[in-house]
């Protein structure tokens, strides 16, 4: 009987599992290299942080639009050739970008990245879902590789902070593109280069709706994330962006409804799981953004250092790594859905009431070590149930299209949490200084007397008294700014948490939810 497998007869299972998993975690290196120090990488290529949030954008929004095509590709060419040009592709534009300082070019670079973490995806995973046979196995493997893009994000900024300390940035984009030097020697080694899918010619592409949808997703990110410093509606750029995304989007929507053989199939939305786990993974991407706070007051107001800020990352990494094991094992279990979500949920509405008594002036790492950790735990619990259960109810025959509907919760949902934060941030700051800085500016006496001890100190350190004064100013309304970012983050951690308070009662109440996954029947490995 003729053998067809991709694999050469030589090689093991468990060296065709662990190559797979190594080939797929080059997402982690494309998602992380540049989000890891977002001060450095900002300040490397002189942009603001937004630019930065919106160049992670423009990657995430390229891959999620790539997958409408990407089978289209992957059939017209062997396997072997084709894996091994987009690795070699993909290390090529990695180290290039250690080489751009111009932002725009450093967007189209980030436009190829997308593209290229996008197009072996679907064929590394479908290879990896064959050699699974149990439920187990899938829960575990979905586990496994899940759990490593969580912790991108730690692990790589705790390797741009030592390249920081010894070398030059370059040299970790390097070490980056040798990684896909060795995916490439890994298929060359263990493939075959026989087809294993119908050649497709590549005209059937459907050019037209991934271009549509493309600039739907890039300028409805491009407005999320510039919207509050553009001034929202008062800049004709931003209408702009909204109108085009709304315009490209709805003829992307009103083309695929019409075709017979749509790109993407919006039956999927028939299936009320699907309805459910995007909704709730657009929740709680919202939900995590709110550690970003955390991390920014760890630098601003308890002025740690970025090595000691990667070390604590790990805490939550290992709170991720526990949730992950106790998501798995209730999944194998059969535990039902509605208490994993509850419990996951609960978790991390704890965390946020939690910290909302932590942003003080001061803190020690042994106050904040606990709930840091709840909330590590309670992304992992929930993270792989959310993805199995988005994808697991629809049929086969749909299973790119409810992928995309999963990257979908995930892109919008970290898209316009970063929006939220960024928005509420800015505005609550802005109340809480004005009415702090009343009782400086006004005739209030303890102000004033502080004002004059203040003036006082500088004055002995050698300052003339104008001088003493302005500086005495500015130390006073320094620490105004910070107790106004300290109030504004205890507003909205509460508001959050009783957000997710609502979301847990809502779960509860819900009656959708399926009591257990059916995952080797649909053979699912999307998202």
């Amino acid at each position: 009987m003729e053998d067809k497998s991709i694999f050469k007869s030589w090689v093991p299972k468990w060296a065709i599992i662990t190559i797979l998993f190594v080939c797929l975690l080059h997402s982690m290196i494309l998602l992380g290299v540049y989000t890891s120090n977002v001060t450095y990488a900002a300040s490397f290529l002189d942009i603001e942080p937004e630019d930065l949030q919106f160049a992670m954008c423009v990657t995430y929004g390229t891959l999620l639009a790539t997958i409408l095509i990407e089978s289209r590709f992957s059939s017209f060419f062997p396997a072997k050739n084709y894996l091994i040009g987009v690795y070699s592709l993909i290390g090529v534009t990695i180290v290039a970008s250690g080489y751009v300082d111009n932002f725009a070019v450093f967007l189209l670079l980030r436009v190829a990245e997308g593209i290229l973490m996008a197009l072996p995806a679907i064929t590394i995973r479908q290879l990896l879902i064959e050699q699974f046979d149990s439920k187990n196995a899938i829960i575990i493997g979905f586990s496994f590789y899940y759990g490593s893009l969580l912790l991108s994000s730690p692990f790589i900024m705790n390797i741009a902070v030592w390249f920081l300390d010894h070398y030059d940035w370059k040299y970790m984009l390097y070490v980056s593109g040798g990684l896909q030097v060795l995916n490439v020697f890994l298929i060359l080694v263990t493939f075959r280069g026989h087809r294993i899918t119908k050649k497709i010619p590549l005209y059937q592409i459907d050019w037209m709706s991934y271009f549509l949808v493309l600039t739907a997703i890039l300028c409805g990110a491009y407005f999320f994330v510039y919207a509050e410093k553009k001034y929202w509606f008062e800049s004709s750029q931003m209408v702009l962006m909204l109108i085009t995304a709304l315009i490209t989007g709805g003829l992307f929507i009103f083309k695929e409804l019409l075709v017979k053989r749509p790109t993407f199939d919006f039956e999927v939305f028939k299936y009320a799981n699907l309805r459910i786990g995007f909704l709730l993974f657009f929740l709680f991407y919202i939900s995590r953004a709110t550690l970003s706070l955390c991390h920014s007051a760890m630098y601003s107001i308890w002025n740690w250092d970025p090595s000691r800020v990667a070390g604590v990352q790990y805490i939550n990494g290992l709170g991720n790594v526990i949730g992950l094991i106790l998501a798995a094992y209730f999944l194998m279990k059969s535990v039902s859905t509605k208490i994993i979500f509850l419990i996951g949920f609960s978790l991390i509405a704890l965390y946020h009431f939690w910290f909302t008594f932590l942003f003080v002036p001061d803190v020690a790492l042994s106050d904040i070590i606990v709930p840091y950790f709840l909330q590590g735990i309670g992304v992992g619990f929930l993270f792989v149930p959310l993805i199995l259960f988005t994808t697991s109810s629809v049929p086969a025959n749909m299973a790119v299209s409810s992928g995309i509907v999963g990257v979908s919760g995930r892109f919008w949902g970290s898209t316009i949490g970063f929006c939220v934060m960024q928005n509420a941030t800015v505005f609550l700051n802005k109340k809480h200084f004005f009415k702090l800085s009343q009782f400086v500016t006004g005739e209030n006496p303890e102000a004033q007397q502080t004002i004059a001890s203040t003036t006082q100190s500088f004055i002995a350190k050698g300052y003339s008294a104008d001088n003493a004064n302005v500086l005495a100013m500015k130390k006073i309304f320094g620490s105004i700014t910070k107790q106004s970012t300290l109030l504004a983050d205890m507003e909205i951690y509460t508001i959050v948490g009783y957000g997710l308070l609502v979301l847990i009662i809502l779960i509860a109440c819900n009656q959708h939810l399926r009591q257990t996954m059916t995952l080797v029947k649909s053979k699912i490995w999307i998202g």
